[in-house]
């Protein structure tokens, strides 16, 4: 208590020079603090451009052959069907939900004199275990029966339902498509690509088949690895056997094309390694300025005292005595500069996350600047020896002081 009181008073006597020695720490974590959040409301609105949509999907879909292969030409265009999704689920592991899936394009719908152009899907009931984004408000999902039983049902976008049931209750209710009858049973929004899917109508592949005559000829297959298969490697797997199965050469890169989810978030997580560490690495440098600014602060005092300490060690003051009263000092300084400088940076954070709300403004790939709990501790203790390393040194010299050398140069 005594040792505190006294490193207060010490801290008094010199306000300025504790204050200009407090600035660059203060600085210094501020600078972190904000760089880390607005890193961190980078990565928010980059993964919030992905949606809910699970990390790891895979979309197979069919092109034209670039390499003339068993006496077939090039050019020609491939067509993936049902057996083509059954050979998949027999012959490769691996699999946690698959769905073919076929696409009409825009389409004409229409519910009683309300009419609208929106995009129409068959598809199958595994679909939405892929396609997680979408949200269902009312209604149900699709079952397997109904795709079993090749029921007359449809799946609608919120978008949809709005622009043609206004404030009515869609579910139960029908729609026509090609002169089809549909009944809604379940009304979602789509979280993905800005709510791209809210305005497709989704019905089960096989009425999709057999009401619009698709026969048994699929536009994609999507497929989601199992947890412990590599999803690179079930892509590797289906895309070889789909080549088998329609004659295509092995390195015929056009012919059967994939879209591969582990792909472009393998990208986005190694661009935020190398943003945080560079956020990390200036962060510190500004830091380490404060570090400096406060040990040569130190030196300059432990030259002033160095009468005060050699009569200390003279009065029988340990050396573990001086240099603790020393680290005392640096790390208390550091820590209230520093803490200052935490809150003011989460404060300033909030703020922005406050006027983005408030404004109702969605930059993109920008969203809800923040740092977490994990990073305030880490930067608590980061303080901590940041105090203790500013101070060390003078602290050691300190202690090497002879009581009748300090008596003789002052």
């Amino acid at each position: 208590m005594d040792s505190l009181q006294e490193i207060l008073y010490t801290l008094r006597c010199n306000k300025l020079r504790t204050i200009l020695t407090a600035f660059g720490v203060f600085w210094g974590i501020l600078m972190l603090v904000l760089l880390l959040g607005a890193g961190r409301g980078f990565q928010n609105g980059v993964m919030a451009g992905f949606g809910n949509n699970v990390m790891d999907f895979i979309m197979v879909y069919p092109g034209t052959t670039a390499v003339a292969y068993q006496g077939l030409g090039v050019g020609r265009g491939i067509q993936l069907r049902e057996d083509d999704v059954a050979a998949i689920q027999h012959q490769i592991p691996g699999i946690r939900s698959m769905s073919p899936a076929v696409n009409m394009g825009s389409v004409q719908v229409i519910h009683d004199r309300k009419t609208g152009e929106f995009e129409l899907m068959g598809v199958a009931d595994e679909f939405f275990m892929i396609k997680t984004a979408i949200d269902f408000n009312h209604g149900r999902v699709m079952s397997s029966l109904d795709e079993k039983e090749i029921r007359k049902i449809a799946l609608i976008g919120n978008t949809v339902a709005e622009r043609l049931f206004n404030d009515d209750r869609p579910i139960g209710k029908t729609i026509q498509v090609k002169g089809v009858v549909l009944t809604v049973v379940g009304v979602f929004t789509d979280k993905d690509n800005n709510g791209r899917a809210s305005n497709r109508v989704y019905i089960p592949i096989s009425t999709y088949q057999k009401v619009f005559g698709g026969g048994n000829q699929i536009g994609e297959i999507w497929l989601r690895p199992n947890a412990v298969t590599d999803g690179f490697e079930l892509e590797k797997r289906v895309v070889e056997l789909l080549k088998q199965r329609h004659q295509i050469a092995p390195e015929d890169r056009r012919a059967i094309n994939a879209f591969n989810m582990a792909e472009p978030a393998k990208a986005v997580a190694g661009l935020f390694w190398a943003i945080n560490g560079f956020i990390w690495f200036v962060g510190l440098g500004t830091l380490t300025a404060g570090i400096v600014g406060v040990s040569n602060i130190m030196i300059i005092t432990v030259k002033e005292r160095s009468r005060e300490i050699g009569i200390r060690k003279a009065l029988g003051a340990t050396p573990f005595n001086i240099v603790g009263t020393l680290l005392l000092e640096s790390i208390l300084v550091t820590m209230l500069a520093g803490y200052l400088g935490l809150v003011m940076g989460v404060a300033l954070l909030e703020l922005v996350a406050l006027g983005l709300r408030s404004a109702g403004a969605e930059l993109p790939f920008f969203k809800s600047p923040e740092i977490d709990f994990q990073m305030a501790i880490t930067a608590i203790m980061l303080l901590v020896g940041v105090g203790a390393l500013a101070g060390l040194f003078p602290a050691l010299k300190a202690a090497k002081i002879m009581p009748i050398e300090a008596m003789r140069a002052n």
